[in-house]
């Protein structure tokens, strides 16, 4: 009887990390840019579109993407928020910034920010005004005169 429940709880528990590892995981391919583009229908994989080659690192990668959200919106698309994806990180685009995550459904880190005027940024670099809303970008600090 106890190997019999013993069966039945390691036949749960493999379901389980089956389940757990079926999600997308994101292309590793270097130096590409891809756009995700989720299922219309439910159970439908994601799509995977290439948007740039030879991109050095993920934040050219975002810059590429946010590029393409801003052309779709300008054309009248309405899709504020986008997907995409660089050597096995997914990277998330909404009007508050860029975050970057392993997996579509998991924790997300804030990479940049959306300044006063949209632009993108590291967050440390916004000047925000009393109510923390951002105002600009902080300038480069002066260069001293060639000598």
């Amino acid at each position: 009887m106890r190997a019999f429940i013993s069966a039945i709880v390691l036949g749960v528990a493999a379901v389980g990390v089956a389940a757990c590892s079926s999600g997308m995981e994101a292309p590793r391919d270097p130096g590409v840019c891809y756009y995700i583009v989720p299922g219309e229908t439910e159970g439908e994989d994601p799509r995977q579109i290439v948007v740039a080659e030879d991109q050095p690192q993920i934040e050219q990668c975002a810059a590429r993407l946010e590029e393409m959200r801003v052309r779709f919106l300008r054309m009248g698309g309405s899709n504020r928020e986008i997907i995409g994806a660089y050597q096995g990180q997914f990277i998330f685009i909404d009007p508050q910034g860029v975050k970057f995550g392993r997996t579509l459904t998991g924790a997300r880190f804030f990479a940049l920010a959306r300044t006063g005027d949209g632009r993108l940024a590291v967050p440390g670099a916004i000047v925000r005004d009393e109510d923390g809303r951002p105002v600009a970008v902080a300038e480069n600090p002066p260069t001293a005169p060639a000598q």
